[in-house]
């Protein structure tokens, strides 16, 4: 239910939690990670002190499913976001802080990867001016087009809360985003018992102060959890051969038998059917431009 680094939150079947700790040192075959076990994860631990109300844990059910970055602190490692989740649901902001179209692609890369399914919901409309509102408007367009269910929401106003609180019913959902962009406020709009703490953004660097410390799931309803994560900087792919990613692009994916080349990368290659629909306007430039700057290793930190 909670990492903190050394000790995990673990529930048993009837609800109860108990403070674990890992047995031993814990290698994920083929994975290098700098956090063994992730929120979500399921695991086998029996009560060590049942007046301390301490587990240890023996052993981590494989994983369904999990969304992993690249660790920030150590370099060839990555960091599990969450484990076992039935939706990702990316939070995103147009301003304080502003999400760049690249960072979204990022995510729902990492996101398709592990056939995960994601919805994009636009925080913090009550900020937009009328441009502002068409721009959002047109991205949400282009994503839903391709897939993507997305919510437009105002955590201040109480906009699309009931449907963002829909969305989560009956699953494990993550619930990921830059510092700022309102996680901690739009989940207390829809479970106000939980009360997270809440930050405002810094309008000097236009970025979110981090409320979240730790991943830690909650439970909203009977069957219906919500992860949420402290917010993310940066997403690194990691373990993504340059070959694969346009299967992770699903407008990109419905046309790659189309190539002249079965090996096509998509980027300076004659006969390409990916080059052309970007050309026609079938597949939106900005996408096409995040999947190069993944192609070519890039970074996209804003």
């Amino acid at each position: 239910m909670r990492s903190t680094g050394s000790w995990y939150d673990v529930r048993n079947e009837d609800g109860h939690i108990y403070q674990g700790r890992l047995k031993g040192k814990f290698k994920i075959k083929g994975l290098k990670v700098t956090n063994p076990i992730a929120v979500g994860d399921r695991v086998l631990f029996e009560v060590e002190d049942e007046t301390e109300n301490t587990a240890v844990i023996n052993d981590i059910v494989p994983r369904e499913n999990y969304i992993i970055r690249q660790s920030v602190h150590k370099t060839a490692h990555g960091h599990i976001l969450a484990a076992n989740i039935d939706l990702a649901v990316l939070l995103a902001t147009l301003t304080l802080p502003r999400t760049s179209l690249g960072f979204i692609d990022r995510f729902l890369v990492s996101a398709e990867s592990f056939r995960i399914p994601t919805a994009i919901v636009f925080n913090k409309t009550d900020i937009l001016n009328d441009e502002g509102l068409a721009y959002q408007q047109e991205i949400m367009d282009m994503y839903e087009s391709i897939g993507y269910p997305c919510l437009s929401t105002s955590a201040i106003e109480g906009n699309g809360v009931d449907a963002f609180r829909n969305l989560l019913d009956h699953k494990v959902t993550l619930l990921s985003g830059h510092s700022g962009v309102g996680k901690s406020s739009l989940v207390n709009a829809i479970a106000p018992t939980l009360n997270l703490r809440t930050n405002e953004v810094s309008t000097f660097a236009n970025k979110g102060v981090h409320t979240t410390t730790f991943a830690e799931m909650f439970e909203l309803a009977p069957d219906t959890f919500l992860i949420d994560t402290p917010g993310i900087k940066e997403l690194g792919l990691i373990d993504t051969a340059k070959e694969e990613i346009s299967h992770y692009f699903p407008e990109m994916r419905d046309r790659l038998n189309q190539c002249r080349f079965h090996n096509c990368l998509h980027v300076n290659e004659p006969g390409c059917a990916i080059k052309d629909a970007v050309s026609e306007g079938d597949i939106a430039e900005s996408r096409y431009l995040s999947y190069l700057s993944m192609v070519e290793g890039e970074d996209n930190r804003r």
